[in-house]
């Protein structure tokens, strides 16, 4: 168990005493320096200073976890304007604070004066989670799904309805419960913490439960698509449909799995939920175009990364978890946390997808490393590091086209910052994300909700 000490902004929590002070910058003092100054303090106190294990990004999560149990520190790290001068250099930083101000986060004071909905779930100043050690025991959230996505599988391949063989078994190649079935595990929680929260009904509506299902239909359709636009040949530990049938076949195999999803959202016959969802397929295309495209200009070029992500990425979760509540209930503002939570911690889960195209190997991720390097793609840790060597500026315009060019730039992005400051920056969507789910009554899936922050920001493949 992890050394506590009372938190100095709540007398009624602990926190680990090897937290590194809010509102530091990772860029100026990374984490591991902020532990050795810990465990000395500890040791000179004659304590005895708590393990990470040698992961420094559950170091982060767990430190993040035990910020967030304090409601009076909770509303204290908001202050998004409080970062030091270091967080704010370079071209990604400026504009970084200027993206997350303006799109992304609250500002701190509006919680003073925000009017509440009679339907939202809050909690006074003066309170902190019941919960306030590390032996707080969470329900597995999979566990908790799990008994609505037993035949998620079978209940797509049914909406498939495939008579020629080729094509149905192209369409159901990714179909085999190998995939990590995030988006449906989020869809049903949320639609559960919705239905809790409004009526005390914790069960899934059928309807709700057919978007968890259209939810991994919209999103196996765009891996089969991305696999051709990338001329990839491995997903998942095996090889892609484009592969094995062909670049064509592929695309064919995309189109039915789209119409087809299609199909099933118009049966649910709710038209805001129709025009919702719809929403979704047209982002995707507009982030492939982004995807495409780049910036020349620096100070613009975190912006465009950060756009692309939600459109490809986390705009699907952002919308179905929407499309659940408008499901459970008339209320706007709980559309409103649902879409937040699902933008959040969907941004936040690819950004550590593209930190890990450069800590893990082939074999965890199911597909090779430095990949989008490969593809000529400055994700978040490329741009960061851009802050120490500016010479990655000219590989980026011309897409790590020269020979040598990713290799050298996976070597300045190893020896920089970028990483580490990558993965805080997903920390900090998924404290959004734990903030907007928060306003809802408490319930076990909301809980997971919040659990599932923490699974985003540890996970390994």
């Amino acid at each position: 168990m992890s050394q506590l000490s009372t938190c100095p902004l709540c007398p009624h929590s602990t926190w680990p005493t090897w937290l590194p002070p809010s509102g530091t910058s990772v860029s100026g003092a990374p984490w591991i320096l902020f532990r050795r100054q810990r465990v000395k303090r500890l040791q000179e106190s004659g304590s005895r200073a708590p393990s990470c294990g040698g992961d420094w990004r559950r170091v982060m999560a767990l430190g993040w976890g035990w910020l967030w149990r304090c409601c009076a520190h909770r509303a204290a790290c908001q202050a998004w304007g409080s970062q030091p001068a270091a967080w704010h250099t370079g071209a990604a930083g400026k504009v970084l604070h200027s993206r997350m101000r303006s799109a992304q986060f609250i500002h701190p004071m509006s919680y003073n004066w925000r009017a509440s909905s009679r339907l939202l779930h809050t909690v006074p100043s003066s309170c902190c989670y019941s919960k306030t050690n590390s032996e707080a025991k969470y329900k597995d959230p999979f566990k908790l799904g799990s008994s609505d996505l037993k035949s998620l599988y079978d209940d797509i391949k049914k909406e498939l309805l495939v008579t020629t063989k080729e094509l149905k078994d192209m369409c159901e190649y990714y179909f085999d419960g190998k995939g990590k079935a995030l988006r449906p595990m989020l869809v049903v929680l949320m639609a559960r913490a919705c239905n809790s929260h409004y009526n005390n009904c914790r069960e899934v509506q059928p309807e709700q439960r057919s978007i968890a299902v259209i939810a991994e239909m919209i999103h196996t359709a765009s891996l089969v698509h991305d696999d051709v636009i990338d001329g990839s040949d491995s997903r998942r530990g095996k090889k892609t449909v484009n592969q094995i049938w062909g670049e064509k076949k592929a695309v064919l195999a995309g189109d039915f799995i789209l119409s087809a999803a299609s199909v099933a959202l118009a049966k649910i016959g709710n038209t805001t939920v129709i025009s919702v969802l719809s929403q979704v397929i047209e982002d995707l295309v507009r982030g492939e175009f982004l995807q495409l495209g780049s910036k020349e200009n620096e100070n613009e070029r975190f912006a465009h990364y950060l756009e692309k992500t939600f459109k490809k990425t986390a705009s699907l979760i952002a919308n179905s978890c929407k499309a659940v509540s408008i499901l459970a209930c008339p209320d706007p503002k709980i559309h409103e946390i649902a879409y937040q939570y699902g933008k959040n911690i969907g941004i936040a889960f690819q950004l550590i997808d593209d930190v890990l195209d450069f800590t893990s190997c082939a074999h965890q991720l199911g597909k090779p490393t430095a990949a989008d390097l490969r593809l000529g793609l400055a994700t978040g840790p490329v741009l960061f590091a851009c802050q120490k060597f500016p010479e990655l500026n000219a590989m980026i315009l011309r897409r790590f086209s020269l020979p040598g060019d990713v290799e050298l730039a996976w070597q300045y992005v190893s020896e920089s910052d970028g990483v580490r400051q990558t993965t805080y920056l997903a920390q900090r969507y998924c404290t959004e994300a734990i903030r907007e789910i928060s306003k809802l009554q408490p319930s076990p899936e909301r809980d997971a909700l919040i659990q599932l922050t923490e699974t985003v920001l540890t996970r390994d493949k």
